[in-house]
């Protein structure tokens, strides 16, 4: 079984060289324009002050990207391009894609895990090699919370480990379905598991495009992740949390945290959440 794994893995990397990147359309949800609230008065002083924010139309991907998904990436474009920065800890421990008879393969019963050890830049260079970028952290709190502020993508209930992945052992992810902690737009896994990279430079609230947060470059700064992972405890679960990395944490994977991408392309009825006509 082994053997065919990695001749399926083979084939679709072989296919994935010879065929430019597209912005596929599956598994990917709509968040229509508006305004909601962002933030929080009552927790950190980091989350306040609360106010609205609007965002344009985008699509977020429903689930976190897999270390299935993320092999494919690797055998199609290579660990680390001459002049770019490293793009996944392959020899850290945590690491759950390995490099076997020269191919980059997810570890056996890992596949559909979110991926582990994946720095900030190789996650950009993830979601731009499939046609698409990383969200903002404006999208991604709305694409967790829908506009009417809850706590939690799932509501204003506690968690639970039907809802998400948390409280758990060291590197003790799952696979990325948690139907029953969706948010309100259906996406899931916005909360544990794993924390996400954004494409925003850690600035203060209030939110705003124009003062320089967006997008991080790398360069300078602080890049902001959101979410929660499966080690986090209950009480540091929530849609407002936010949490840096500087440079030299960006250019590092970590065992805390994956992605998941987004686009501002129109992509009409063709995923699920798409527009009515």
């Amino acid at each position: 079984m082994i053997l065919v794994g990695r001749l399926v893995v083979s084939l679709l990397a072989a296919n994935l060289l010879a065929v430019p990147a597209v912005a596929w359309a599956d598994g990917i949800m709509l968040i229509q324009a508006g305004a909601f609230w962002m933030g929080r008065d009552d927790g950190p002083p980091d989350e306040a002050p609360r106010h609205r924010v609007s965002v344009r139309d985008f699509w977020i991907e429903r689930h976190k990207v897999t270390n299935a998904e993320f092999a494919l990436f690797l055998n199609a474009t290579g660990l680390r391009p001459p002049g770019s920065d490293r793009r996944y800890d392959e020899d850290d421990a945590d690491a759950r894609i390995h490099r076997s008879r020269g191919l980059w393969i997810a570890d056996p019963g890992f596949e559909r895990h979110p991926v582990v050890e994946v720095s900030w830049f190789g996650a950009r260079d993830y979601c731009t090699w499939t046609g698409r970028r990383l969200p903002t952290e404006a999208e991604w709190e709305k694409a967790a919370r829908g506009d009417d502020q809850r706590p939690y993508p799932w509501g204003f209930a506690a968690p639970t480990p039907r809802l998400a992945v948390f409280g758990r052992a060291y590197n003790a992810t799952d696979s990325t379905s948690r139907p029953a902690g969706a948010s309100p737009y259906r996406v899931e896994d916005m909360l544990g598991n794993l924390r996400e990279w954004t494409s925003t430079a850690l600035h203060p609230y209030p939110y705003r495009t124009d003062d320089g947060r967006e997008p991080y470059t790398g360069a300078t700064g602080r890049v902001v992740v959101r979410g929660a992972s499966h080690d986090d405890p209950a009480e540091s679960l929530g849609v407002t949390r936010r949490r840096s990395y500087n440079r030299r944490g960006a250019a590092a994977g970590h065992h805390f945290v994956g992605f998941r991408c987004a686009t501002s392309e129109d992509l009409g009825e063709v995923a699920p959440g798409g527009r009515s006509r």
